[in-house]
């Protein structure tokens, strides 16, 4: 095996589970089992994230970082960044530093030398087509299910997420005001995966209520959107000036000096700190600043009936068949406030739709016995096309070896991330139809 081993080589026998997977052991003797090895990471942290891993305490769910050698570890610095915190088993071919693999927050982890449990050339493993001992019911079922087997299962999926999300709404609307509830959906949807926790705080602290309340008044449609544009980005806690360059819908220096004078209260006991938010390579689309002036945008549009009414009357009024175009429209934000997307594109007013204002739209319907209107949800979600694919996605189209023209719709993609979510992540092989179709085949055979 050479000296000079690629991490890429061995990030994919991990990935593939090109190993013998009976009988792992840790370099400190405790005995292992691989349940799920998780998807690769496209963001700052370990290589593999949501990895379930069985140990004589049960299962452990986290991260797993891949090296060549353990020492490389502490030469990455991997110990001083809190971002590796998540990390549950540290996976190397060598094990060269016999110290402990330890996280910045002090606990440690285990580590497992693959050197031992590779059991035909590594030559072979690199080849997709060569055998291997795939663990993974999902990576060895043969004969493939039909599409049509797979696309009944990615239906049933989609509509369980979907029921899901109505379901957590319904709950939520039994304690939170019901424009509340849908703005809080809404300002989690704007903070992305980055910034979903700080957006939630921030429409906790700064509520619906009073958002609408301080643009009620006789005053211009400018001056609203300076106040409400004053008061989302002073109780984030984000100062003006710094963040100008996010600013797309801020015309020039008149007015952040007027933005700036509208923020009366800088030290208001409810303003969150800067530090809470996620700015660290987040793209300029999806930068805090740029989806507050966007709600804000959101908030003027739809100032005469309010936001829960506005939003509502969009899926009331949309035809069934591509009435998504008119969803979307009623979402997206241009620099000018106008419709045709640049604060807020299409791909994000779409996801928002499907994430969040469909299920809404469900659970209130029930909730205020309007079934009528929940019906109508559910159907443009069941006619809603697909949307930009994201990693999970991605990552579940190659395990599960599926035709990405399979996966042809809004409901599929959520699908895919729901059996991500309920299954793989939680160590419920079992559960997945794929490896039941397994079992049937063993038995046959």
């Amino acid at each position: 095996m050479p000296d000079n081993l690629p991490e890429s080589h061995l990030v994919k026998v991990w990935q593939r589970q090109w190993l013998d997977s009976t009988g792992l052991v840790t370099e400190r003797g405790e005995p292992i089992r691989v349940i799920y090895p998780g998807r690769l990471n496209d963001e700052p942290g370990a290589d593999f994230r949501d990895a379930v891993i069985a140990t004589r305490k049960g299962l452990r769910k986290g991260d797993v970082e891949i090296h060549v050698r353990s020492s490389g570890w502490r030469e990455h610095q991997h110990h001083r960044h809190p971002v590796y915190n998540r990390v549950i088993l540290h996976v190397v071919m060598w094990n060269n530093n016999k110290a402990a693999t330890r996280l910045q927050n002090g606990r440690e982890v285990p580590t497992l030398a693959l050197n031992r449990y590779l059991k035909i050339p590594f030559s072979h493993r690199l080849n997709p087509a060569s055998p291997a001992f795939q663990c993974m019911p999902c990576l060895k079922v043969a004969p493939v299910p039909s599409n049509e087997t797979v696309a009944g299962f990615l239906d049933r999926a989609g509509e369980e997420r979907f029921l899901a999300k109505a379901a957590g709404f319904k709950k939520d609307l039994v304690q939170t005001e019901v424009g509340q509830s849908l703005y809080q959906g809404i300002m989690g949807a704007l903070g992305y995966s980055k910034n979903k926790l700080p957006m939630l705080e921030l429409a906790r602290r700064l509520p619906l209520q009073v958002l609408e309340s301080v643009t009620q008044g006789r005053m211009s449609d400018e001056e609203r959107l300076l106040r409400c544009q004053a008061w989302l980005l002073g109780m984030a806690g984000l100062p003006f000036p710094p963040f100008r360059d996010g600013y797309r819908a801020i015309p020039n220096d008149r007015w952040l000096v007027r933005l700036s004078g509208q923020w009366a209260f800088p030290r208001h006991p409810r303003v969150m700190s800067a530090r809470v938010w996620n700015l660290f390579k987040v793209r300029p689309n999806n930068s805090p600043p740029q989806r507050l002036v966007a709600m804000s945008y959101l908030l003027l549009r739809y100032r005469e009936k309010g936001l829960l009414e506005g939003l509502v009357n969009l899926v009331r009024e949309a035809p069934v068949s591509r009435g998504y175009h008119e969803l979307e429209k009623g979402l997206m934000v241009a620099a000018d406030g106008s419709k045709t997307g640049a604060l807020l594109g299409r791909g994000r007013a779409a996801d928002i739709i499907v994430n969040v204002l469909l299920p809404f739209t469900f659970a209130w319907s029930r909730f205020a016995s309007r079934s009528g209107l929940g019906d109508k949800a559910i159907d443009l979600y069941y006619h809603y096309p697909r949307l930009a694919a994201n990693s999970v996605e991605k990552h579940m189209v190659e395990q599960f070896g599926l035709d990405r023209n399979l996966v042809s719709s809004a409901r599929r993609q959520q699908g895919l991330i729901h059996i991500y979510n309920s299954l793989c992540t939680q160590g419920r092989c079992n559960e997945c139809l794929l490896t039941q179709l397994q079992a049937r085949q063993d038995i046959q055979v």
